[in-house]
C-alpha cells in the first residue's frame, strides 16, 4: 500500500503527529535514527546496572495537561504518572525553603509580605488555565478566550527581573519566582521570560510537576504503541540524510530542527528558504549530570524531600547573574541547578535503598567547559555530605548531548531559543510549513517550543491534513 505521510524523527512531536495523521485514516511512516523511538523523552542505564536515568526530560508538567496529551488514553500502555507532595522545593542558604503546592492558598501562605500578591496573581491563572493552555500553546491566531489572553499577556510580556522586582518584596519570593522563569533558558532580562513563570507556577497548581514511573521513555513507548494500534510504522535505526532518501509520499513532516532541515533538503530548499533558517537562533546549552547514590539527598531543608524537583540558585542575583552569562557566553561558578529526584517517590528508579538523581544548568552554546565540579558544589552547598553518597555519576556536556540527539544543537534543550522574536514565528513566519510543497516541520523549533507536550507536532499534522490531502 502506498504511504500517505512520511515523518523523520521520533520524539513526542513527531510521535504525536504520527498520531493526528493516522488516527485520520492516513498510512504513516516515521523514520528513526536511533535504535529506539522517544528523542528527548529517553531512559537509559548511565551509570550503574538498575539505575533507571532520565536522559533529557525528567519532569512533565505539559505532558498531563497538553491539550494533546488529553485527547489520546495512553494509562493502557502502562504509563503512570506520579506526583509529588510538593511540585517543587526551592531552598535557601538558612535551610529554609519554600514549596510550590496545589494549593495557592498554600503555597502564598510561606510567602510573607507576597502572599496576597501571589494569591491575586495565581489564582486567576490556576481557574482559567484550561481555556488559556489552548490558547498559548500554539502558534499566533485569533484568540477563543480574547480577555483571558490579553489579562496573561500583560503581565507575560515583561521581563522576568522587572516582574519580580515590582511584584514581590521579599528576598526569598523574588527567587522562587526567578527559577521558575529561568527554563526559559534565557537571561531573566529577556522580555517574555516572566511568561515561563507564570506558566510552570500556573502548571504546579493546576497538575502539579509529575514524574513517569519508570522513566520518562514510558512516555515515548506508550505514544508509539498507540501509533501502532492506529495502523502506523516505525523504523528505527534509520538516518535520513537527504530528502532523495524517501519513498513518495504526499506529505513529509520533520521532527528536527532547522540546521539539520538545511542539510536534508539540500538543493530542493529554495535559497531564501535556507538563509531564513540560517538565520534562526539557538539558545544556551545544557551541562547534565545523573548519579547513583548510595541513599536520598541529605538535604538540609526538610521540606526538599517532599518535591521530585529542587531549585537550587540562592537569592535572585545568583540566578540573573547564572542566566545572563550562560546566555552572554560567560562561564559562571555558582550555576543556577535543577534538579529532579525520582527515586524518592518511584521505587523502580533504583534497587533497594538506592537512589537517582538528575540535574543540570544552563551554560553557553556549544560550551567545552565541565562543569561537574560546579554542580556537585550547588548540591553540596544545600545537601552537605552528598558526594559521599555518590556511587557512580554520568556527564553529558552540550557536544554529547548533540551527539546523543542531533536536536539538541550546541546543547540547547529547548530546539531554539525562547526569544520573542522566535517564541510563535519559529523557525520562520511559516511555522509548520515549508515553501515546497508537502514538506513540513514539526519539532520544537515550531511553536509552542520546547516540552514534551506534542503540540508541535499536533498543530504540523493539522496543517498537514488541511494542505496535502
Amino acid at each position: 500500500m502506498p504511504i500517505d505521510a512520511i515523518i523523520v524523527g521520533s520524539g513526542p512531536n513527531g510521535l504525536a503527529a504520527g498520531i493526528e495523521l493516522a488516527r485520520a485514516g492516513r498510512r504513516v511512516r516515521i523514520y528513526e535514527a536511533s535504535d529506539c523511538v522517544g528523542g528527548g523523552a529517553r531512559s537509559a542505564n548511565l551509570t550503574l546496572p538498575g539505575f533507571i536515568h532520565d536522559v533529557c526530560s525528567a519532569v512533565h508538567p505539559l505532558t498531563v495537561s497538553s491539550p494533546f496529551f488529553t485527547t489520546v488514553d495512553l494509562t493502557k500502555y502502562a504509563l503512570e504518572f506520579i506526583e509529588s507532595p510538593a511540585a517543587l522545593a526551592h531552598p535557601f542558604d538558612d535551610g529554609t525553603a519554600i514549596l510550590l503546592k496545589r494549593s495557592v492558598e498554600a503555597t502564598s501562605e510561606q510567602l510573607g509580605r507576597d502572599a496576597e500578591r501571589y494569591r491575586k496573581l495565581m489564582q486567576p491563572l490556576f481557574n482559567n488555565w484550561p481555556r488559556l493552555s489552548r490558547e498559548i500553546l500554539g502558534p499566533i491566531r485569533i484568540p477563543h478566550h480574547p480577555f483571558i489572553l490579553a489579562r496573561f499577556g500583560l503581565r507575560a510580556i515583561r521581563s522576568a527581573e522587572r516582574f519580580v522586582k515590582s511584584h514581590f518584596q521579599e528576598t526569598q519570593t523574588r527567587a522562587f519566582f526567578a527559577g521558575l522563569a529561568a527554563h526559559s533558558s534565557l537571561a531573566l532580562d529577556q522580555l517574555g521570560t516572566a511568561a515561563f513563570g507564570l506558566v510552570l507556577g500556573t502548571l504546579g497548581h493546576s497538575v502539579g510537576w509529575p514524574i513517569p514511573r519508570s522513566g520518562a521513555q514510558m512516555i515515548s513507548n506508550a505514544l508509539s504503541a498507540h501509533f501502532a494500534d492506529l495502523g502506523g510504522e516505525i523504523v528505527t535505526g534509520t538516518r535520513i540524510q537527504s530528502i532523495k532518501d524517501l519513498p513518495a509520499a504526499k506529505c513529509i513532516l520533520f521532527d528536527v530542527t532547522p540546521r539539520q532541515l538545511i542539510k536534508i533538503l539540500g538543493e530542493t530548499a529554495p535559497p531564501s528558504f535556507k538563509a531564513k533558517l540560517q538565520k534562526y537562533r539557538y539558545g544556551p546549552g545544557a551541562f547534565k549530570m545523573d548519579w547513583a547514590l548510595a541513599g536520598p539527598v541529605p538535604w538540609t531543608a526538610a521540606q526538599c524531600k517532599q518535591a521530585a524537583t529542587v531549585h537550587l540558585g540562592g537569592p535572585l542575583e545568583e540566578i540573573l547573574e547564572s542566566e545572563k552569562s550562560a546566555w552572554e557566553g560567560r562561564l559562571n561558578t555558582r550555576p543556577f541547578v535543577l534538579v529532579a529526584q525520582p527515586s524518592l517517590f518511584d521505587a523502580t528508579r533504583a534497587p533497594a535503598g538506592k537512589h537517582t538523581l538528575w540535574a543540570y544548568c544552563h551554560v553557553p552554546n556549544g560550551s567545552t567547559h565541565d562543569m561537574s565540579d560546579l554542580v556537585e558544589d550547588q548540591i553540596e552547598r544545600f545537601a552537605p555530605g552528598f558526594r559521599k553518597l555518590i556511587l557512580a555519576r554520568s556527564i553529558m556536556s552540550p557536544a554529547q548531548l548533540e551527539h546523543h540527539n542531533p536536536n539538541l544543537v550546541g546543547g540547547d534543550i529547548n530546539g531554539g531559543a525562547h526569544i520573542l522574536s522566535q517564541m510563535f514565528t519559529r523557525p520562520t513566519r511559516r511555522t509548520y510549513s515549508t515553501p515546497i510543497a508537502g514538506v513540513y516541520i514539526c519539532s520544537s523549533s515550531t511553536p509552542p517550543g520546547g516540552g514534551v507536550h506534542g503540540m508541535c507536532g499536533y498543530h504540523a499534522a493539522r496543517a498537514a491534513l488541511r494542505k496535502s490531502f
